[in-house]
């Protein structure tokens, strides 16, 4: 069993939850990429971000990393937190370049179809 997609249930559900907040970033007209964002309180979590394959490793993913930190930030934020899989070294990169630092890990909680289940390692970044 690999890991399960989202659903536009999951989605629309989220969208309607308080204190959630897509962006979407263009390139050209059309849409490349999206994060989905929640923030309650003072702290922030990523839910999920994606750039279209065709425009990964151009800094698309830090332009949209970077606007939802900011998004983040206005809303309130004081601390962003996501999860990443331990088997994804360019977003866990990218996450370091941007001063997201490890404070946790989850074992095995992603499965990997007839593969052993990946870590997802917790990361913060201060906002203020």
């Amino acid at each position: 069993m690999g890991e399960r997609a989202w659903t536009r249930q999951d989605m629309a559900e989220l969208f309607a939850s308080p204190g959630v907040f897509g962006l979407f970033l263009q390139h050209g007209g059309k849409e490349i990429g999206f994060a989905l964002c929640r923030v309650v309180v003072d702290e922030a979590e990523l839910l999920t971000i994606a750039i279209d394959a065709g425009h990964r490793r151009q800094g698309a993913g830090r332009v949209l990393l970077n606007n939802t930190i900011n998004a983040a930030r206005m809303r309130g934020a004081a601390a962003l937190f996501l999860e990443v899989a331990a088997d994804n070294p360019a977003a866990q990169a990218l996450y370091a370049r941007t001063g997201f630092q490890e404070v946790g890990r989850r074992r095995a909680y992603y499965a990997r179809g007839t593969c052993l289940a990946v870590d997802a390692i917790v990361l913060r970044l201060t906002l203020k």
